[in-house]
């Protein structure tokens, strides 16, 4: 499983339920997560493969911007 991880412009709950919907259409991510406490608003996610341009797509899609760590 790899992990990927993100720094957001994601800031609170509301937003992260606006990513929700895309996230989890994308079928190879087993789970994911927003550090929403952490200054960088980390995005975690674990997929069976690497699909950072899906991750991103999903994510920018919905107004908000992201940057591989």
């Amino acid at each position: 499983m790899k992990e990927l991880k993100f720094k957001t412009t994601l800031k609170c709950g509301g937003c992260e339920e606006k990513v929700t919907p895309g996230l989890n259409a994308i079928n190879e991510i087993e789970e994911w997560d927003v550090d929403l406490d952490h200054p960088d608003k980390i995005l975690t996610v674990y997929a069976t493969k690497d699909i950072e341009e899906k991750i991103i797509e999903a994510v920018e899609k919905v107004g908000f911007e992201l940057e591989r760590l």
